[in-house]
């Protein structure tokens, strides 16, 4: 297909995603409502199933640009529509997810790789069929557990991935979806590592152990992720030696992801500060930290930088990203709103740093041209690159 034809195809599609999204969101009943997610939702099929996924993150930006409230019904259908598909095999329609149970883990020596065998393959597959599916359903694990970088980076992307171990689960497959060859820093003390999987149950019929209504008291959510917890600890523990890990419920792709995104920047912060201590050999008493909205428009990331008590030459920093609308807002603090300041005020002190400077304004995103390090803030105020006293070994250990 000329060049030129294909890109006025993808042009048309997301204007179409970008109309029905935008139907919807003035919809008036939820008669109407209906209506327009088929025909969204069809619209994002037929897209996704003809490999055109950067129509709908034209369509998403497009949404973005111009603040439509359309745009997070775009993501949410998104997000359904590539994360879950029917599948028909041998004239019966089974309905499929991608899930995914994110294990966080954090340490002050390096991470593992956190490499399975088969054997715990299976096991980690037995466990989720016992502790939290419901009972029929069909389920197949990715072999590996997968970190952040190694992740779908697209729609398209993500519904190929469910297609595939769709596919694996009914025996139509037998190699699993290619993941990303990305290499993950070394020097990271907390990060999220996924175990990834489809369920296929057939069409209309429960997914998990929390859906059973065949039971006088069905187990719960918490209950049910409190045994998938235990359970895991068991199978996973001894590939973390040295860390200290969080086990996530098994959700649906997107929401464990957001989950782990949440969960992880309190770690990551945490294990800093840990490992600055012990590296360094300052006790947090002698720590002080500054603390910078950084963004354009809005408020894209924290920056917190770490001086000593001696000087204020920034000798470490972290990022907090922003990952919500209110994360980002300029006016936060007010009555009912998310306030990250004392979030992360809050966090420090619980390490030890009592010296918290508060910067004010929205700084600009600075990077180092030469290695592209974040600059972080000193107690002045002044952005700088963190350079570590040339006795410290910046490497964190490998733990024996």
């Amino acid at each position: 297909m000329p060049a030129r034809s294909r890109s006025s195809s993808t042009s048309r599609t997301s204007l179409s995603l970008i109309s029905l999204a935008e139907a919807l969101s003035s919809s008036g009943s939820r008669v109407e409502d209906g209506w327009w997610e088929n025909l969204l939702g069809e619209a994002l099929d037929k897209a996704l199933a003809a490999r055109q996924g950067q129509a709908v993150e034209t369509a998403l930006d497009r949404l973005l640009e111009q603040r439509s409230p359309a745009y997070e019904i775009l993501v949410e259908q998104a997000e359904a529509h590539s994360e879950s598909l029917s599948i028909t095999h041998e004239d019966q329609v089974f309905d499929a997810l991608l899930i995914s149970a994110p294990l966080l883990a954090w340490t002050r020596y390096q991470l593992p790789a956190g490499r399975l065998t088969p054997q715990h393959v299976e096991q980690l597959t037995n466990l989720l069929g016992a502790s939290v599916l419901a009972p029929g359903a069909r389920l197949v694990l990715l072999p590996e557990l997968i970190r952040f970088d190694q992740l779908p980076q697209s729609f398209r992307e993500t519904r190929g991935w469910t297609q595939s171990l769709a596919q694996q689960v009914l025996g139509l497959r037998r190699e699993p979806p290619a993941r990303h060859d990305a290499e993950t820093p070394e020097d990271l003390l907390a990060d999220a590592y996924f175990l990834l999987g489809a369920v296929l149950v057939p069409h209309g019929q429960a997914l998990f152990q929390w859906q059973s209504s065949g039971q006088d008291q069905p187990p719960t959510r918490a209950s049910v992720t409190a045994q998938w917890a235990q359970g895991c600890a068991r199978i996973v523990e001894p590939l973390f030696t040295g860390c200290q890990l969080e086990y996530l419920p098994p959700e649906a792709f997107y929401t464990s992801t957001r989950q782990a995104d949440q969960g992880i920047r309190p770690l990551t912060l945490k294990s800093a500060i840990t490992w600055l201590q012990t590296a360094a050999h300052i006790p947090g008493t002698d720590l002080r930290a500054a603390i910078v909205a950084c963004g354009e428009q809005a408020i894209e990331e924290y920056r917190i930088g770490f001086c000593t008590r001696q000087n204020n030459d920034v000798i470490y920093g972290c990022v907090w990203p922003s990952l919500s609308r209110e994360e980002s807002s300029l006016d936060q603090g007010t009555e009912g709103q998310v306030d990250t300041w004392d979030t992360l005020a809050a966090l420090l002190r619980e390490s030890g740093i009592q010296d918290i400077r508060r910067l004010p304004g929205l700084q600009a995103m600075e990077f180092c041209e030469d290695c592209g390090t974040p600059y972080f803030p000193n107690m002045l105020g002044e952005m700088q690159h963190p350079e570590l006293p040339e006795e410290i070994d910046p490497e964190p250990v490998q733990f024996h």
